[in-house]
């Protein structure tokens, strides 16, 4: 059933997209914000009080961490590749981060405009070690629209 009034998203119902390609495997997604510069400006009335106004300046760039799985699946892999290559025409695409209800029906979305990948870490690889292979990506964007 879809959300009813009151509920509330839950974190583990989401998606990934690059360029409406859905990636499979996605851990966690995090440190995403969307930041708009603040102008200050401070004025007298006409009878000499002071007076501050804070207003909206320009929208700032940021990045996401996205953690995901190593499958068969390549696209961030070959996402990743084109901007190490300096292919960035190709290497900036649309990504979109999904939020679902419990029918996982897309009730949000956060698209990443002009986002490619300056960071990978893979999870760090140990003898004996039980824990699923992890890329964690750290991928820039232009801007962050709410959908």
């Amino acid at each position: 059933m879809p959300l009813e009034l009151g509920d509330s998203l839950t974190v583990h119902n989401f998606g990934f997209q690059i360029d409406g390609i859905a990636v499979e495997a996605i851990h966690e997604i995090s440190d995403f914000n969307i930041e708009q510069e603040v102008i200050t400006y401070k004025q007298n009335t006409p009878d000499g009080i002071p007076v501050t106004k804070n207003m909206p300046g320009t929208e700032q760039s940021g990045s996401v961490k996205v953690v995901f799985g190593l499958t068969r699946q390549t696209v961030f892999q070959d996402w990743i590749k084109e901007s190490q290559e300096g292919n960035m025409g190709s290497a900036r695409k649309n990504a979109s981060i999904i939020l679902l209800d419990y029918e996982r029906n897309e009730v949000m979305r956060y698209n990443l405009v002009n986002a490619w990948c300056n960071l990978a870490t893979p999870t760090s690889l140990e003898a004996g070690g039980s824990a699923p292979l992890t890329l964690t990506a750290t991928v820039n964007f232009e801007r962050l629209e709410v959908a």
